[in-house]
């Protein structure tokens, strides 16, 4: 088993002290572990402070960002794990979300939060997909 961290240039950098994507090697497949994203622009600011549609397509482009950097989509998702600050606007957020995937929909946990790392943001999402090595 080999693992890589990795930060690609295309994402916003870690707003603390953690990595972005942690690629784990094993065998025939590849494991990519996400840590959770929220609506940053590169500047490190949140992005639509208050707009939960807006924020959910910033943080599905930055996901699909740092997949395309290994090779992988969001087909390659097995897991999802959101956070959010209102769970009555679950529907906003997973309007978007179904835009993003195509096939069959990854198993998926989401839950209430009282708030996140950075004022203003209103969800934080984190995946792990599976490619072929």
């Amino acid at each position: 088993m080999r693992k890589t961290y990795d930060n690609p240039e295309a994402a916003p950098k870690p707003g603390g002290h953690y990595t972005n994507v942690i690629k784990v090697e094993s065998g025939d497949s590849v494991t990519l572990h996400l840590s959770g994203q929220i609506a940053l622009d590169h500047d490190g600011e949140v992005v639509a402070p208050g707009d939960m549609t807006k924020q959910s397509h910033v943080v599905m482009e930055i996901i699909g960002k740092l997949l395309a950097a290994h090779g992988a989509g969001f087909d390659d998702i097995v897991n999802i794990r959101t956070f959010l600050t209102d769970m009555d606007r679950l529907r906003e957020y997973g309007d978007v979300r179904r835009t993003y995937f195509d096939g069959e929909p990854p198993t998926s946990t989401t839950v209430e939060v009282t708030r996140l790392f950075r004022p203003g943001a209103l969800l934080e999402v984190e995946v792990v997909a599976v490619i072929a090595a």
